[in-house]
């Protein structure tokens, strides 16, 4: 079941068959399964185990004081969640599933024994920290720069290169389970803005969204009403767009 991850590492490093079958032992320890909308981690609580994400979409949020809530970053299968969270006493922020989700509990003990052997792989976990670190840069300039218009494309765009990423797009399409308050909380705007810009798209035959399916008819303008540029996460010729894009 992890072979999400096994393929997200690869995009930042050469793994061996030793290195895929370390992580195989990993994603096959401590299963646990989480029905949507359940906590997998709270603001305050002490993290103890790093979670692998297996199967299912999950997010992070914080939530103000008068309840208002910021989702800031989603994670889908292959991520890796908490990967730094030892070095804090307790977590500043909640991860919640939103949809079923199987997780992987791995302990820092077992999680260390695997990367102190194991050089290629401790290298691609630290170049896939660093494109994490990446999309949060770029998640604050799209708050800070970007329109509801360009928002909402690029954020459509990045969820669809990382799910390619991971072997979830079937041609133009990919799972798309975020309802419209939810994109909104991603995007930093109301309800309203988000269906009005969606029903533009539509029009405008960019995108159909069924069944919890995105369909991206045109990327190519997509990507333009974006400003869309991937290098950000740092796939390569590897990733991105590749079933899609010619």
């Amino acid at each position: 079941m992890s072979m999400r991850f096994v393929r997200k590492l690869s995009h930042f490093a050469a793994l061996s068959n030793d290195d895929v079958q370390a992580i195989n032992r990993l994603g096959e320890l401590r299963l646990r399964l989480y029905e949507p909308r359940e906590t997998i981690i709270a603001e305050g609580e002490r993290p103890e185990v790093i979670n692998l994400h297996l199967d299912g979409w999950a997010y992070r949020h914080t939530v103000l004081a008068n309840g208002k809530r910021q989702i800031t970053s989603v994670l889908i299968p292959g991520d890796l969640c908490d990967f730094n969270m030892f070095v804090l006493d307790k977590m500043d922020h909640s991860v919640t599933a939103l949809t079923s989700v199987a997780i992987a509990r791995i302990t820092r003990p077992d999680f260390e024994a695997v990367i102190a052997e194991r050089p290629r792989l401790t290298q691609a976990l630290w170049r896939e920290t660093l494109v994490n670190a990446a999309i949060q840069r770029e998640r604050t300039t799209t708050l800070g720069q970007r329109d509801a218009v360009e928002r909402i494309s690029h954020t459509l765009c990045e969820l669809f290169i990382r799910l390619d990423c991971v072997g979830l797009t079937n041609g133009n399409s990919c799972p798309m389970p975020l309802s419209q308050a939810e994109i909104g909380e991603i995007t930093g705007l109301t309800t309203v803005s988000v269906n009005r810009v969606l029903q533009d798209f539509r029009r405008s035959n960019l995108i159909t969204l069924k069944h919890r399916t995105l369909t991206i008819v045109d990327f190519d303008e997509l990507k333009r009403r974006a400003m869309f540029n991937p290098n950000y996460l740092h796939l390569g010729e590897a990733g991105g767009f590749s079933s899609i894009d010619s």
